[in-house]
């Protein structure tokens, strides 16, 4: 099956990136994606997958919970504000963390005695209008400032412009992790996972490779 295919690609860019391949996480991205699809892919052992969406999740992933007790499931996708409480719950990690309003609900929601999923910082390295994220050039203040909220981001995510080669958006995350003391590169999707595993991401978002296209209806 196309999961197979997957994993085989990202061990071979691991290798020959000299990487191990076991510190590329495969994010199975089931957004949108009919049950029967995402539960051949959990039948195939795949433990690890991608929402957008926080009505979706509450929906369909605690009886998968149940029966796969491993499953994580990353939110992946623009995270509401008032929606944190619900995310902190259903998510193992949240990779769009992108700016001050929703660090503040994530402390918030930490002093009270929350235990928070994994945070990475999202960044807009195209400097996007349209797109969500934190500029590069704010973003040691932004982490500064979510430290100071006792935050603690262990990584940063990026989606590359569509017209655009992604490879310098993945150099240019690889330099801000370093930089910044983030050990995590949540980077590279379908089209070109296997170039960012060559730049060191450590988490690769698949989703149509896996499952197929979606039908949004």
């Amino acid at each position: 099956m196309e999961l197979e295919q997957i994993r085989a690609r990202i061990v071979a860019a691991a290798n020959r990136a000299g990487r191990d391949p076991a510190d590329v996480t495969l994010i199975a991205v089931s957004k949108v994606q009919p049950a029967q699809r995402v539960q051949a892919v959990l039948d195939a052992g795949q433990r690890v997958f991608g929402e957008n969406y926080v009505q979706e999740t509450q929906e369909k992933w605690p009886g998968w919970r149940a029966v796969f007790p491993d499953v994580q499931v990353h939110m992946i996708g623009p995270l509401q504000s008032n929606k944190a409480r619900a995310a902190i719950e259903l998510f193992d990690a949240i990779h769009t963390l992108d700016r001050m309003s929703l660090a503040k609900k994530l402390a918030a929601r930490a002093a009270e005695g929350d235990t928070l999923p994994q945070l990475f910082i999202q960044v807009n390295t195209g400097d996007e209008p349209q797109k969500a994220g934190i500029l590069a050039d704010e973003l040691p203040g932004f982490l500064a400032a979510c430290r100071d909220l006792g935050l603690s981001p262990e990584g940063l995510m990026c989606i590359p412009p569509e017209d655009q080669d992604p490879v310098p958006h993945f150099r240019l995350l690889r330099q801000l992790a370093g930089d910044n003391g983030l050990p995590l590169l949540s980077m590279g999707m379908s089209a070109d996972f296997e170039s960012a595993i060559a730049e060191g991401a450590t988490h690769v978002r698949v989703g149509s490779a896996i499952f197929g296209a979606r039908d949004y209806g």
